[in-house]
């Protein structure tokens, strides 16, 4: 129950909601990157933190509850972090509830 707590706790906050929505399609909602495929990689932080029109460390701050509650994977290329959704955990969500 406590990772069920951690993923109930990073989805009561809309921005972290709207940032899980973005990912879910991230080639309408997000400019192509250079050496980084949207769908397959995730889409770089300082995409992410430019349309939540936020500061880098709030942001930050939003996908790292995300990851902790196994809702987005982080890969790091070089000097950037790229996200996007763990469709399973997502998937789970639903199931957990459906219980």
């Amino acid at each position: 129950m406590a990772n069920q707590i951690e993923v109930f706790k990073a989805l009561s906050n809309e921005a972290r909601i709207q940032i899980l929505e973005w990912l879910k399609d991230p080639t309408t909602h997000f400019s192509p990157q250079e050496g980084a495929d949207l769908i397959t990689v995730g889409v770089c932080v300082s995409q992410i933190t430019e349309k939540l029109n936020m500061n880098q460390s709030t942001a930050s701050q939003y996908l790292s509850m995300l990851q902790r509650a196994g809702l987005v994977h982080a890969t790091r290329l070089g000097k950037w972090t790229y996200y996007r959704r763990n469709e399973d955990a997502i998937k789970n969500i639903g199931q957990f509830l459906q219980k």
